[in-house]
């Protein structure tokens, strides 16, 4: 594609985002609400309207910002676009800066979210989480904390797909399921957690279990849901059941299909996942 926008003389105008849409499919990476899954490759080329290039800028972006760059740089009006509601912002304003370090006031956290990325648990139910990012800490709210955050045993943690990290995680926790290892990839998640990304990146000291950071795990949280209450996320009041009530795309009753005996594909996890 570049070579060909090169030869017709369109490459410099040309506006090319390169971008992946979660982290390594690892247990605790993908299908996962912690640093690695999100924090993810996104590179923009557009000599024609970056102004300094190579500045480094401390600036939070995120997947929701692409639509309305496209449109902003498009110079389409959301009511023109005839596009259902947008939360994220342009990133025009950052391409035409010449400043580094932080150039928008606002853009000093991320949310992410997760409800149901796989079917395994009973009634195709989610582990709904919601967090925010800062620049040194994530904090995540789990608000299911009963349920099976990798998708239930019986049914092969579908959550996380088939590998030899899995097998060998899955095999130590068979030999102990007090295994740190296990624990961390596959057993159940207290309703908070917090972590360091300064000295903690890989998200495996859960600070909110600190007495010490009642005060800063309340604030977090409260941030958190002050944004989400503006993007009406029916968890902020009270309606997440919604989310459990939308059918799978594909999978449906995979849990009870299983447990009856039946054996729905699922193709994306080994037979030994299964327990």
């Amino acid at each position: 594609m570049i070579a060909e926008l090169e030869k017709r003389g369109l490459l410099d105008q040309t506006l090319i985002i390169v971008t992946s849409d979660h982290g390594m499919p690892f247990p605790r990476v993908k299908g996962y609400a912690y640093h690695a899954a999100n924090h993810v490759p996104f590179a923009v080329r557009w000599p024609a309207g970056i102004a300094k290039p190579g500045r480094v800028i401390d600036d939070f972006v995120d997947f929701t910002d692409v639509a309305p760059t496209i449109l902003d740089l498009a110079r389409i009006s959301h009511a023109q676009s005839g596009m259902q509601p947008i939360a994220g912002k342009s990133l025009g304003p950052i391409f035409s800066s010449r400043r580094t370090g932080q150039v928008s006031s606002d853009r000093t956290s991320v949310f992410v979210a997760k409800e149901r990325t796989d079917v395994g648990r009973p009634h195709d139910w989610g582990y709904p989480i919601r967090g925010i990012v800062t620049a040194q800490f994530l904090y995540l709210h789990n608000y299911e904390p009963s349920r099976w955050p990798a998708g239930n045993p019986e049914t092969g943690y579908l959550d996380t797909d088939g590998s030899p990290t899995k097998s060998l995680i899955l095999e130590r926790g068979r030999q102990n399921r007090a295994d740190p290892f296990w624990q961390l990839n596959f057993g159940f998640r207290p309703a908070d957690e917090l972590y360091d990304l300064a000295t903690d990146p890989d998200c495996v000291i859960n600070l909110a279990e600190n007495p010490a950071r009642v005060a800063q795990v309340k604030k977090m949280r409260q941030r958190m849901e002050s944004k989400l209450k503006t993007l009406g996320d029916p968890r902020m009041f009270g309606r997440g059941y919604v989310f459990d009530e939308y059918p799978p795309t594909s999978g449906a009753g995979f849990y009870e299909k299983f447990m009856r005996g039946e054996k729905p594909p699922a193709n994306w996890v080994n037979a030994t996942d299964f327990e």
